[in-house]
């Protein structure tokens, strides 16, 4: 096809406005919609050089296409994931390096979409994490390399019923990115199905190009719609679950407008082919490649840029490595008069050394042995908080259908029901060793950042509405299954009382919001929450009591402010690193620092255990001394965040549930 200098323009919008985003300019709140932009001109150059091979010999040479798309795409990937795992090597933790491998792996095969529709979202705050993300789009388009050829292929003799197939995928496609975006966004952003649409544009667009003899001039109104178009998209369109759908039509069309009218003389295409935005456009692949790894490495190393200046650095550095591999690798391997033969093998040995380093990397747990030992007690820490549910099952009937219930002790009718919130499924390895030892069966029931308690509603800012409303159905529904289960002798309360008494977290997780209120009557204006809190408290246990002999109350363990296994860990594997943060952590708190809050959250329950009501089960002593509560204990990481419990703190405090299973234990 001849060179068209506005496509490379364009490219050099899509890949800026992807870059910029990914850096936080704050005003390209929409950058990422230059992925579509890419989709489309990508469509546009692959179905056009396909169409006119159909046309002119009647076939597609499928092994000579191929040969084209490694050598354009293969080595500078190639390089880039390499020197991404060496520095993953030297920056991430065993847990973050393990997934690496796994996503280099999936990267690839052309699975990396996938992989990462399995995994959290584009849009989720985890995204930072993932040097590899951005391979998402390319493995889109590498599945669409797969699909047109072969379609073209199959249908080379019956070429009314290609065509036709062609607008009945895009129709397809679209319609059903239209439909799932509401209820699976996931889906809809990552998986080729959804897209096909977007590349298919471009692919129609330059089949009724050649079909109809364009010469791509058209009208300079059309060229503005389009740049406008997509000037709305990358400032405009929001992130988030809404996406693709019919947001992802804007940028596609204006993409379309903007190609159809590209070789016009107006000033948009004079734009488009100026010096500056051709280097971009010829560097967008490498730059494309190399950005994001740069983002997510600078900023796990750095944990925010210290302002614009900063930013444009690291921008600046990623411009330098896509040229540098456009210039290096990219160019040569093009230029290159290289044998068919050593195209493939050398893709197909580089593609085994990838894997091979991927499966070293997820088989070898991330291989922990990098660091010292200063840092391993965190680091076994952030690892420790994966539990075994596989006993757990959701009734289909009865009195707790649809709550999901975790057998826990040996087989048999359930003695003792623990209910909690995400501090319960922190204690879960105990529990059940403890359940097992005492030879009684039990049973948990637990919710994230739902307070185990009668007739409370809750608002958490790390919820969204319908997990808000699922939390207050099940513990209604729980309420009234509770006369049903007649095996139970006891119910032991496992929440993180100090959040639901002060409505907020506390040190690193103070950003944490959550309201409780009255499922029954109106809140009195003015009423503190822990108020509220506790006569929800009173009022479940006098019902628990009427129901079972013994009400067990877990003392929530001490919270350490400054602390997460995690961010720990980095700290202290990134010492000495030149530009390196600041570290935040403190594995220590004293114990004054806690008393006011832990006080107020815990007075309605101190009152109970005096008059009788309950069972108060201290955990404090195990975690604290007469100055200090400290989230490492004989050089063993004992919390995973600034609250939760690993594993290990769970099963070596299982001799503090004896109260829980009708065992006596000293002290208590």
């Amino acid at each position: 096809m001849p060179y068209r200098p506005d496509i490379d323009g364009l490219r050099a919008v899509a890949v800026l406005a992807v870059v910029l985003y990914h850096f936080g300019l704050p005003w390209l709140g929409g950058g990422f919609t230059g992925v579509d932009v890419f989709f489309v001109i990508s469509g546009f150059l692959i179905g056009g050089i396909l169409w006119r091979e159909h046309e002119a010999e009647g076939r597609i040479r499928l092994g000579a296409f191929y040969l084209r798309r490694f050598r354009r795409l293969a080595p500078a990937f190639f390089a880039m994931a390499l020197i991404t795992a060496a520095l993953g090597a030297a920056l991430l933790l065993p847990f973050e390096f393990r997934e690496f491998g796994k996503s280099l792996i999936a990267a690839t095969v052309y699975l990396s979409n996938v992989l990462f529709y399995k995994q959290a979202g584009y849009f989720d705050t985890g995204a930072e994490m993932k040097p590899l993300l951005h391979t998402w789009s390319l493995a889109v388009e590498e599945q669409f390399y797969l699909f047109l050829p072969l379609l073209i292929a199959l249908l080379s003799r019956h070429r009314q019923v290609l065509l036709m197939a062609l607008v009945a995928v895009w129709g397809a496609s679209l319609v059903s990115s239209v439909l799932a975006t509401p209820s699976h966004p996931g889906a809809a952003f990552y998986l080729f199905p959804f897209r096909a649409w977007e590349l298919l544009s471009g692919v129609l667009l330059a089949i009724w190009g050649l079909e109809t003899g364009r010469v791509w001039r058209g009208r300079a109104a059309l060229s503005w719609a389009g740049l406008a178009l997509i000037a709305v998209s990358v400032t405009l369109i929001p992130a988030g679950p809404m996406f693709p759908g019919l947001l992802a039509l804007p940028p596609v069309l204006g993409t379309v407008l903007l190609i159809a009218n590209g070789t016009g003389a107006n000033p948009v295409n004079r734009a488009l082919s100026h010096p500056v935005a051709l280097f971009f456009g010829r560097i967008s692949y490498s730059l494309y490649l190399w950005h994001w790894p740069v983002v997510t490495l600078s900023l796990y190393l750095r944990g925010s840029y210290s302002g614009p200046l900063e930013a444009a650095a690291w921008i600046a550095l990623s411009v330098v490595l896509a040229w540098l591999s456009w210039r290096f690798i990219e160019m040569p391997v093009r230029r290159a008069r290289l044998a068919p033969p050593l195209v493939f093998g050398g893709t197909a040995l580089a593609s085994a050394a990838a894997l091979a380093v991927g499966g070293w990397l997820y088989l070898g747990d991330g291989l922990a042995e990098r660091f010292g030992p200063s840092v391993r007690p965190h680091i076994a820490a952030s690892a420790d908080f994966l539990q075994d549910w596989s006993r757990c099952t959701t009734p289909e009937s009865g009195p707790l259908m649809g709550i999901e219930t975790c057998p826990i002790g040996p087989e048999g009718a359930p003695q003792v029901l623990v209910w909690g919130d995400s501090h319960a499924r922190a204690f879960k390895e105990g529990l059940d060793l403890a359940a097992h030892e005492a030879n009684v069966s039990g049973l948990i029931i637990w919710r994230a950042g739902c307070p185990p308690l009668f007739g409370l509603r809750k608002s958490e800012s790390a919820a969204t509405p319908a997990q808000d409303h699922a939390c207050t159905q099940a513990n209604l529904q729980i309420r009234q299954a509770l006369p049903s289960l007649d095996s139970l002798q006891r119910v032991a309360l496992i929440g993180r009382w100090t959040y639901y008494a002060h409505g907020s977290g506390i040190g690193l997780d103070a950003g944490n919001r959550i309201t409780v209120t009255p499922t029954d009557a109106p809140t009195p204006a003015g009423v503190p929450q822990a108020s509220i809190l506790a006569e929800a408290e009173r009022t479940t246990v006098a019902e628990l009591r009427g129901l079972v002999p013994d009400v067990v109350v877990l003392r929530q363990p001490p919270e350490i402010p400054g602390y997460d296994s995690r961010l720990a860990a980095r700290e202290a594997a990134h010492a000495g690193w030149p530009l390196a943060k600041t570290p935040v952590t403190a594995p220590d708190v004293p114990r004054s620092a806690l008393a006011q809050r832990s006080a107020e959250a815990e007075a309605p329950w101190r009152a109970m255990a005096e008059a009788g009501q309950i069972r108060w089960i201290d955990t404090w002593p195990r975690f604290c001394d007469a100055e200090a509560c400290h989230a490492l204990h004989d050089g063993q990481g004992w919390y995973f965040d600034n609250n939760h419990i690993t594993n290990a703190a769970a099963l070596a405090l299982r001799d503090l549930f004896g109260p829980i299973f009708g065992t006596k234990v000293a002290g208590l």
